[in-house]
């Protein structure tokens, strides 16, 4: 017992991790459609808001990629359990890639007349449809992600799929401070150059995917199949049927109403501190928006690969509070270095959290039901991140307050939420023991070859079954982390 407690508390080294040829290629992937995404993101709300000078729709432009986890991420991640996982990374982002192609040559026909358009108030036809474009774009999110997040655990194995998370997931956050910082800039000459360099990394990412990934099995036999309703339900009920998993959830989605609020409306913050200097204001957006990635990713690495998983662990109720409790300041109307300062720290603090609960939610789950949990967990997360930032902008436009207050305010609220959560924490021993008696089904799983049963539809005693998601995204989206 003393010898398997050695190596649970193990650090694992990053050579173990890339030493894993399949992982590198998740890893390459992952990296090369953060930066592309974010900087299209970036340049796309700061072309809405150039043409509406609304902060109600340029926070709809942000918050759109987050819809279809919200409509039918569950169902469609679903799909993925019953695909072969190469092949759905791979048709998504050839199709994501056309689609972003679409978009950029729609912002080309806005840029000629944008002080116009702005000045008189009206939104052109041509905003609605970029739109609809970036949702049905943005639907081909749930697949490919529950895809990835099933594959991961696969590739690696133990904590070596907490550090390659948090790889991941840092990864993530470093590329996206390139992605927003080359798309706000970038949008001050031409946005839809931003579009078309989204578009290009997602074909060369499905490249890699394709060459660089085996052709693994689809987790779900079609003798096992029922409906892909039903199937969606028994991700609900994994992650909300079973008490260790619901903790980690609820924690998660609790922390993402907060942490993003920042980054979404981060042109609208910009455009008050330059005050009219059009030079300034793209500076700032981009500082602004790379903040919690950058505070993310100076945490992360350093935390899953110098601090045991004990310590670790009994840390992730003080992050989930420092998130929240880092954005009150707000309210004193900072300037810029304290906006970045304070929105840093909670990209730290959810560092802090997010790869040692992904390691556990992880190592929890049964095989054959990790791309339905993926879907859950994330259509959790996103609704968080897209409602927040929603409803910040609705407050601070309807109600006509500084934006500065209505963050602080929201918090400061979020303070509260975060406290009450971090009292209700499970002790560590409730996580070791669902930990283990996932690992025994697996390995026994895995020794007979069989779907695991199907849960319960009202779970009367903890059975943890399938496995998480890999990348909460992000912040995300960010993988996740929650991670888009």
């Amino acid at each position: 017992m003393a010898d398997d407690d050695d190596r649970a508390e193990r650090t694992v080294t990053f050579s173990e991790v890339f030493r894993i040829g399949e992982y590198r290629a998740i890893f390459a992937t992952t990296q090369l459609a953060e930066a592309g995404e974010h900087m299209a993101k970036a340049a796309v709300t700061a072309l809405v808001f150039f043409v509406t000078d609304s902060v109600v729709l340029t926070a709809t432009t942000f918050a759109i990629s987050y819809a279809p986890w919200v409509v039918g991420g569950p169902f469609l991640a679903a799909l993925a359990e019953r695909l072969r996982y190469r092949a759905v990374m791979v048709t998504s982002d050839v199709l994501r890639a056309a689609i972003l192609g679409g978009v950029a040559a729609l912002a080309v026909t806005l840029l000629p007349s944008t002080t116009q358009t702005a000045a008189t108030g009206h939104v052109p036809g041509a905003i609605w449809l970029i739109l609809v474009l970036l949702f049905a774009e943005s639907l081909l999110a749930p697949p490919a992600l529950a895809a990835r997040s099933a594959v991961l655990p696969l590739v690696l194995e133990g904590e070596r799929v907490t550090l390659g998370l948090a790889v991941n997931q840092t990864g993530r956050q470093a590329t996206q401070v390139l992605g927003y910082m080359a798309g706000a800039l970038i949008a001050i000459v031409d946005p839809a150059l931003a579009l078309v360099i989204n578009s290009a990394t997602y074909l060369l990412t499905a490249a890699i995917i394709r060459f660089g990934l085996r052709d693994w099995a689809p987790a779900m036999r079609a003798e096992d199949r029922s409906h892909l309703l039903r199937e969606t339900r028994e991700g609900f009920q994994i992650v909300f049927g079973t008490p260790t998993l619901r903790a980690i959830a609820t924690v998660v989605f609790a922390s993402m109403l907060f942490a993003i609020v920042p980054e979404g409306l981060a042109i609208t913050w910009a455009e008050d501190l330059a005050q009219d200097d059009s030079a300034r204001r793209g500076l700032y957006q981009g500082l602004i928006m790379i903040a919690n990635p950058v505070g993310h990713a100076i945490a992360g690495m350093l935390l899953v690969r110098l601090l045991r998983p004990s310590v670790r662990s009994r840390l992730v109720r003080y992050f989930v509070v420092a998130a929240p409790l880092a954005l009150v300041p707000a309210l004193l109307s900072p300037g810029i270095g304290g906006v970045v300062a304070m929105t840093m720290i909670s990209g730290l603090a959810i560092a802090g959290m997010l790869p040692t609960l992904n390691g556990i939610f992880v190592q929890i789950l049964r095989h054959g039901y990790r791309a339905r949990a993926f879907g859950v967990m994330n259509s959790g997360m996103q609704l968080a991140q897209g409602g927040a930032v929603l409803a910040v902008g609705a407050i601070t436009g309807v109600a006509g307050l500084p934006l500065p207050v209505v963050v602080g305010a929201w918090s400061a609220g979020g303070v509260a939420l975060t406290l009450f959560l971090a009292f209700r924490w499970p002790r560590p021993e409730v996580f070791h023991a669902a930990i283990a008696s996932a690992t025994q089904t697996n390995q026994a799983l895995a020794g007979v070859g069989t779907q695991p049963p199907a849960p319960a539809s009202a779970p009367a005693a903890p059975r943890p079954r399938g496995e998480v998601p890999p990348e909460v995204p992000a912040e995300p989206g960010r993988e996740a982390t929650p991670p888009r």
